[in-house]
């Protein structure tokens, strides 16, 4: 299996609407193979061993604290957070940060839901409320009633497709604490979780409201006590996801997926993809075929809450190894399609670049002295994450894998004695190497490179 590197294009080398559909050079680079330890050690024959967890949101203490954890991404924390090194008594003046959402059930269903879930998914111990302005604390319940004539499509139990659960949320809320465990009690750089100083923008799915909401709590639990403020987007537009349609992005994508450094991958799996389909039902439905997307998906938000893999009734189960080979492909896709394919710089600026564009505004409007706040926070997905470290080009640095749950990007901006400010940027509570120390004009410079311009006009061939 190949994996290939694509060369990192400017904005300003599209003009036309011709050069985003350029013939893709395919340069082999590097084989980047991995397996993942799901629920105990695997071998899941040609693809090599790696470290990672994905059946707790709690990494084991004889691995290193930053071991890649999907069910719970490592992040910053007072405990392994240090200082800046590039200059002695910096000053931390402002930030922006991205997370994803933390753990959630299955996002997508298989035909036979129902039969494949030997354990009922119970998010009874997590209230969703939901009310408008001054009216009553409503909240609601989910129920899959017995006697439902199309039960067979979803699980038994109380907890919808992609709801945010009770584990998801203590997760969160542990998350902020250990981001005020920085931020507030270590450097004093917040002194309080208010309004005034930190902006909150999520999706609009309610998970990333949840998440921003146990954050909060794990910041400050004080603020239970009352209201804070949420921005969202309009969801036909929202940038965050991103949700805005872009026809042209979609046809770069359509093409580095058609040729054999894409499709190679399925027909070496092809055997893998039977035996899933065979026990999943899955066979024959167009979106289970062309990625791994939907099996990672519910795989994982399985193990990570401790979970069996589904087995149907015949008693035919999915295999730890063919579960830690899925995590493995399903790594190598998101790595490829957005960060090493040829043109997918190109994809992430179309489908991305508004996002960059609202960081590249706010780090501008720090420098020039009139952003109101101290902390600018996103909730996102992991189709934000992966984007946003693509163009960071923290897919220079390693090939990327699949954002975990509650994957972190925080990029502080620091000032010297001698007033000068420059940028450093964290993932996963570890700095960048070679974005360590970057001068806030360059960064800024950088950020507003990838963003194509008259990017209405080119998603919409207009």
């Amino acid at each position: 299996m190949l994996c290939f590197v694509s060369p990192q294009v400017a904005p300003a080398a599209f003009d036309a609407m011709d050069s985003y559909l350029v013939l893709l050079l395919r340069i082999p680079v590097l084989c980047y193979l991995a397996s993942f330890v799901i629920g105990g050690d695997t071998d899941p024959g040609s693809l090599s061993s790696a470290d990672g967890v994905y059946n707790s949101s709690f990494t084991p203490s004889n691995l290193p604290w930053n071991t890649y954890n999907y069910c719970n991404a490592p992040h910053v924390n007072a405990k392994h957070y240090s200082l800046p090194a590039n200059a002695s008594h910096p000053k931390l003046v402002y930030m922006n940060a991205v997370i994803r959402h933390h753990k959630r059930s299955p996002d997508n269903l298989y035909p036979e839901e129902n039969e494949l879930n030997s354990v009922p998914w119970d998010c009874s111990d997590f209230s969703q409320f939901s009310y408008g302005g001054s009216g009553s604390h409503v909240f609601h319940e989910t129920t899959s009633p017995s006697w439902h004539p199309f039960l067979s499509q979803i699980w038994t139990g109380s907890c919808d497709t992609g709801q945010l659960t009770k584990g998801g949320f203590d997760d969160a809320t542990a998350h902020g604490k250990d981001f005020w465990s920085v931020y507030g009690r270590k450097l004093g750089f917040l002194t309080s979780v208010n309004e005034k100083d930190i902006f909150i923008r999520t999706s609009t799915e309610t998970r990333t409201f949840q998440v921003a909401s146990g954050f909060l709590t794990g910041m400050d639990p004080a603020t239970t006590a009352r209201s804070f403020p949420v921005t969202t987007q309009p969801s036909p537009i929202d940038s965050i996801v991103p949700s805005y349609s872009c026809p042209a992005a979609d046809a770069i994508r359509d093409a580095y997926q058609s040729v054999p450094a894409w499709t190679d991958h399925l027909d070496a799996n092809a055997d893998l993809k039977a035996r899933l389909d065979a026990t999943l039902g899955t066979a024959n439905r167009s979106d289970w075929a062309s990625w791994y997307d939907h099996f990672f998906d519910t795989f994982t938000s399985r193990t990570c809450h401790g979970h069996p893999l589904p087995c149907n009734s015949t008693g035919a189960c999915v295999s730890e190894a063919d579960a830690a080979k899925v995590v493995a492909i399903g790594d190598w896709e998101y790595n490829y399609i957005w960060n090493a394919a040829d043109n997918a710089t190109a994809y992430n600026q179309l489908t991305f670049g508004v996002f960059i564009q609202e960081l590249a505004q706010n780090f501008k409007l720090f420098r020039s002295g009139g952003d109101p706040y101290k902390l600018r926070f996103y909730v996102g997905h992991d189709g934000s994450m992966i984007r946003l470290a693509a163009l960071l080009g923290l897919g220079k640095v390693s090939p990327l894998r699949w954002p975990a749950m509650g994957s972190e990007i925080v990029m502080e901006v620091w000032q010297t004695k001698q007033d000068e400010k420059f940028v450093r940027v964290i993932h996963e509570g570890t700095p960048v190497s070679g974005l360590e120390w970057i001068p806030l004009d360059t960064f800024i410079s950088s950020l507003e490179s990838q963003v194509p311009a008259h990017i209405f006009e080119l998603c919409n061939g207009s």
